[in-house]
């Protein structure tokens, strides 16, 4: 099995899309073939190396993949903006991983309707940040979107940049309130570490931020315990699937590809539901610059979350979710032609489907 390519990043947010529709000539990756071994080596684009990948991982490592007679490796890519998503339009990835909504901007940007890019499997079902309060800052514990809204009006709050799903969760979450970011004072910054001493200066009282930074900022006493659960409050959200151009699927070989990787993620996801040690492994592994109080840590908020949903079927609601925090954050301007369930999803090769 190759080696995924590894590139460590702390937050946990796939990036909104800035896509090049015009550099891409092949309008996704080709058909997949088999090597003379029968193997199909397959490359899947993620924005960050992510905890909340870990499914991903798990049939990586643990060989699952390759029972299917696949070779999946990682290429991350950091840069920003939409590279996951251009890896894949540019020809040099299968698939990549993200929120459907990704599809949903590919759709609006390609007016000719050459490219069509779905979701296959689900792997994130949950919005994977919390919302913090400064150590000695009062905050209740909200479980409800436009509580968490009005609470939130004239506050400081730090995030991620502009453009990142937390950045973008937030707006959504002010959205459904009736409020926007000129009811915050809101400090956006693209360094993932960067609100711990944003908040420790003093110069925020709230952050939205993801793990492992959450539990970094409470064992070094700048912030308290989440107040805001974001997978409490938003529920069922289809925050990571696995994306392919529906030609690279849909020819030659690419049905029984599709099917083997679906396989693959569907057993990873049982694995990870029944063996949490296995989940420990890969984690250690994937993340071996990360302390194991801290992996330890994000699991335990993994599992008691439900990040991760029982197999690979995205839910209508959950995907319809990913395209609203789009639209409320102002990335998706799709009014004129809305993106459908059927336009960003395809469950054909989950079971039972």
């Amino acid at each position: 099995m190759s080696a995924p390519l590894k590139r460590i990043a702390v937050t946990a947010g796939a990036t909104l899309v800035a896509l090049s529709l015009a550099a891409c000539s092949s309008s996704g990756a080709s058909t997949p073939a088999a090597n003379a071994d029968g193997v199909t080596r397959l490359v899947i684009a993620e924005p960050v190396h992510n905890l909340g990948y870990l499914p991903l991982y798990v049939a990586i490592d643990e060989g699952i993949f390759e029972k299917n007679g696949l070779d999946v490796s990682i290429t991350t890519q950091s840069s920003g903006g939409g590279a996951h998503v251009n890896a894949v339009l540019a020809g040099q990835a299968w698939g990549y991983i993200g929120g459907p909504e990704h599809n949903g901007f590919v759709k609006a940007q390609d007016s000719a309707g050459d490219t069509e890019i779905k979701a296959i499997a689900n792997v994130v079902n949950r919005g994977n940040v919390y919302m913090v309060a400064a150590e000695g800052v009062e905050a209740p514990e909200l479980t409800d979107v436009e509580d968490a809204a009005a609470f939130l009006e004239g506050k400081r709050i730090v995030t991620g940049a502009y453009g990142g799903t937390p950045n973008s969760i937030l707006r959504y979450i002010l959205d459904q309130g009736g409020l926007t970011t000129d009811d915050i004072t809101l400090i956006e910054t693209a360094d993932a570490a960067a609100p711990l001493s944003i908040v420790s200066q003093g110069q925020a009282d709230f952050a939205l931020v993801a793990e492992p930074i959450v539990t970094q900022g409470v064992e070094e006493g700048i912030w308290q315990e989440p107040f805001i659960s974001v997978p409490t409050v938003l529920g069922d959200y289809a925050y990571s699937t696995i994306n392919v151009p529906v030609k690279s699927y849909a020819e030659g070989d690419g049905p029984e590809v599709a099917q083997a990787f679906v396989d693959s993620i569907t057993e990873a996801l049982e694995l990870i539901k029944s063996d949490r040690s296995i989940a420990e492994k890969v984690a250690t592994n994937q993340f071996d610059n990360l302390d194991p109080a801290i992996i330890a840590s994000v699991l335990d908020k993994a599992y008691a979350d439900n990040l991760w949903p029982d197999d690979a079927t995205i839910s209508e609601p959950a995907a319809a979710l990913s395209l609203a925090v789009a639209r409320g954050a102002g990335a998706l301007t799709d009014s004129d032609d809305p993106a459908t369930y059927a336009d960003v999803v395809d469950l054909q090769f989950v079971a039972g489907e």
